[in-house]
């Protein structure tokens, strides 16, 4: 079995939070297809670019995200290939999910 460290725990912590929130999941679902600009992002994805932009900082900050600079704008693009793999293997999983837990009220934390 392998080892793991804080900084495995911390790297799984990060993509959880990422993951928490569908406008961040739906941005990393669309950079695994390809890079894109925020404005396509947002369009594509019917957001705000001040939202857009927002996710995209917090999407950056964890170190999922990398922005390429191209003239007067950016591209973004996941930061590790893996990750693309990562979120493929993720929606192949099949889970039962009791529609009475993890919602609003939920008190199983």
């Amino acid at each position: 079995m392998a080892t793991t460290t804080l900084t495995h725990s911390s790297a799984l912590a990060r993509l959880g939070h990422a993951l928490s929130d569908e406008t961040r999941t739906r941005i990393l679902l669309a950079l695994r297809e390809a890079p894109a600009h925020p404005s396509d992002l947002a369009d594509a994805l019917g957001v705000s670019r001040q939202v857009m932009s927002n996710q995209l900082a917090c999407l950056r900050g964890c170190g999922l995200v990398e922005s390429i600079p191209d003239g007067r704008r950016t591209w973004y693009r996941l930061s590790d290939p893996h990750l693309a793999n990562a979120l493929n293997d993720l929606l192949m999983l099949v889970l039962v999910v009791d529609p009475e837990c993890c919602g609003p009220e939920c008190t199983c934390a």
